[in-house]
């Protein structure tokens, strides 16, 4: 859920031939991990958007029996685990992010019958049910909260945060704390009239942060993790999570300075902030070490040792920054904390891409990258790396770059077939509160949360009643059943990838070796196996066909039997000299 800068900025804005190796080999999937403690190594993991992935009862929005109901798909594509976005009870005015209660399923999305269903037939699938933590705030309407601002004397008022206004008064509630700003607009303070203070919500104004000052936050935190984990959860994924912690001196927050030193104003004519008083603070660390002791322990007595795993949304500056949330071997943080600088760099940019994945190759020790490219708050593909004329080509690029790299892969619903961005094109149809907000330079959120297109029938196969969203038109020709065992299709490549990365032993234990580095136009790098399997992979990042020369560099041969290949071409006569179409990739094993 986080928002950032990058996101309202990106808002504004094949014909394949393959050549698989034997695609009836049997691959080591899920099943033949999923009695190993690091089965998320290289794992690949779907985030699942439950409002709109499959809806079972006719009502337009996705629920628990509908995911249940496609578990068998999700076995086909190969996925090792799904994160479900958050299912808990909310008033629902960020989609899920604003909890009025940890330890319950919505009734929008079913009961806690139909989450054990889930988790039970998931399990059989050998399939790990990752759900979504939030614990930077919760919603207005918890309990928590009702009590916290019912008095400045109750047992609950320390859970949040409170401050007075600047220069309050017994009639006037002056000004608030300082300058800071809500992700989605306008100030981060809201003044509470019956108690005479200001609550802080670095969200919605829904959204009252918690207090991580209280250990009695901390104690409430360990309890709700632990209740999942004993329901057989794989995991979680910490939403917002480097967010915890304020400045104790509530100090303001500096603007953010262009190149020539002046302050820089956003698309709404506002002065853009800088997020250091509120954003990355020392003491998360001490929360995620402490949240990690406490699963490690209270986990290995459970019915599934080794499966839990940690993964943060950690919007971060830098490498470094990166490499400290995996915390150290006695005292771990996150298994994986998502690299986002990848997912910033919004245009096909060869060197961009060699540079970032040179950094998590090398800036996080023996650590396990988590690469990310897309989500449920951002653009989808098409519209941050489409160029209009081969687009579908760009994210067959997009999608290689994710899973032929070294680490565990995380794709979003819909990617695997193709599913565009379709933003609204009226303020009266917006769904999303930030959208309704910034018109028109954003849009929302609700481009990348159309409903899962299954097949061509009516509102995609995804509902027999009203949509939450509209099915986008796109739906006729992309779709689950359309593309379902087709050569060229989407969905064929993302489960030919899916299977390399599991079945190929350079691709799932390889080391990345970058190769043909100063080339500005492709993208190439050499997946090495411990026992000496070598793998090339190269991506032309351009509208232009290139030629490049693979040979040397640790490559230990001149010959190449292709594994994948995209669009249809000729083979490599030799490594030397390899032919690539416009944005086209070549997978192969060097001989």
């Amino acid at each position: 859920m986080h928002w950032t800068k990058s996101m309202a900025a990106c808002a504004l804005t094949l014909s394949m031939g393959v050549a698989l190796a034997a695609r009836g080999q049997t691959a080591p999937a899920a099943s033949n991990q999923s009695n190993l403690a690091d089965w998320w190594k290289n794992a690949v993991i779907l985030e699942i958007y439950p409002r709109s992935y499959q809806d079972s009862n006719g009502d337009g929005i996705g629920d628990l029996n509908g995911i249940t109901q496609r578990l068998d798909y999700l076995k086909s594509l190969g996925v090792d685990a799904i994160w479900l976005t958050p299912i808990y009870p909310s008033p629902q005015v960020d989609f899920g992010y604003d909890i009025s209660d940890y330890e319950g399923i919505d009734p929008q999305y079913g009961t806690m019958a139909d989450f054990d269903k889930l988790m039970d037939e998931a399990n059989k699938r050998h399939i790990r049910v990752i759900m979504d933590m939030v614990m930077n705030h919760s919603s207005d309407k918890h309990k928590w909260f009702l009590e916290s601002r019912s008095s400045k004397k109750n047992p609950y008022r320390n859970w949040y945060v409170w401050k007075d206004g600047k220069g309050e008064t017994a009639t006037d509630k002056g000004a608030p704390p300082n300058n800071w700003r809500s992700g989605f607009g306008g100030s981060a303070w809201e003044w509470d009239p019956t108690t005479r203070q200001y609550w802080y919500h670095k969200f919605y104004t829904e959204q009252p942060d918690f207090n991580w000052n209280n250990p009695k936050v901390h104690q409430a935190f360990k309890d709700i993790i632990a209740f999942w984990l004993k329901k057989g959860v794989a995991g979680f994924r910490f939403d917002a999570i480097t967010t915890l912690f304020e400045d104790p001196q509530w100090r303001d927050e500096s603007p953010v300075l262009d190149k020539n030193g002046n302050p820089e104003k956003g698309p709404d004519g506002q002065i853009e902030l800088n997020d250091t008083q509120t954003n990355n603070l020392p003491a998360v660390h001490d929360v995620m070490k402490e949240m990690r002791a406490s699963a490690d322990k209270g986990f290995k007595s459970a019915t599934y040792p080794g499966t839990r795993v940690f993964i943060g949304e950690t919007y971060l500056p830098n490498i470094a920054e990166l490499a400290k949330q995996y915390g150290t071997a006695d005292h771990p943080e996150f298994h994986l904390p998502m690299d986002t600088q990848i997912l910033a760099i919004n245009k096909m940019d060869a060197v961009a891409f060699r540079t970032r994945l040179n950094d998590v190759e090398t800036g996080i020790g023996n650590n396990v990258p988590l690469l990310v490219f897309d989500n449920h708050d951002n653009p989808r593909i098409d519209a941050r790396y489409g160029d209009g004329v081969h687009n579908e080509d760009i994210e067959r690029v997009i999608a290689t770059v994710l899973f032929a790299s070294k680490g565990t892969a995380l794709f979003y619903n819909g990617d695997e077939i193709g599913m565009k961005t379709t933003p609204p094109e009226r303020k009266e149809d917006v769904k999303d509160p930030v959208g309704r907000a910034m018109w028109p330079f954003y849009k929302g959120r609700d481009g990348e949360r159309t409903p899962m297109q299954w097949d061509d029938s009516a509102n995609a196969g995804f509902t027999t009643g009203t949509p939450w969203l509209p099915v986008p038109p796109t739906y006729k020709a992309v779709n689950v059943e359309a593309e379902q065992g087709k050569p060229d299709s989407m969905l064929t490549w993302y489960q030919n990838l899916i299977e390399m990365k599991k079945s190929n032993p350079a691709l799932a234990q390889g080391t990345d070796l970058m190769v043909d580095t100063e080339n500005t136009r492709v993208l190439s790098w050499l997946r090495q196996a411990p026992d000496g399997t070598q793998v090339l992979v190269t991506c032309n990042f351009t509208a232009d066909p290139q030629t490049v020369n693979l040979s040397g560099g640790g490559v230990k041969g001149m010959q190449a039997k292709t594994l994948l290949k995209s669009p249809a071409g000729s083979e490599p006569g030799s490594l030397d000299k390899v032919d690539l179409p416009p944005f086209g990739v070549w997978i192969g094993q060097v001989q």
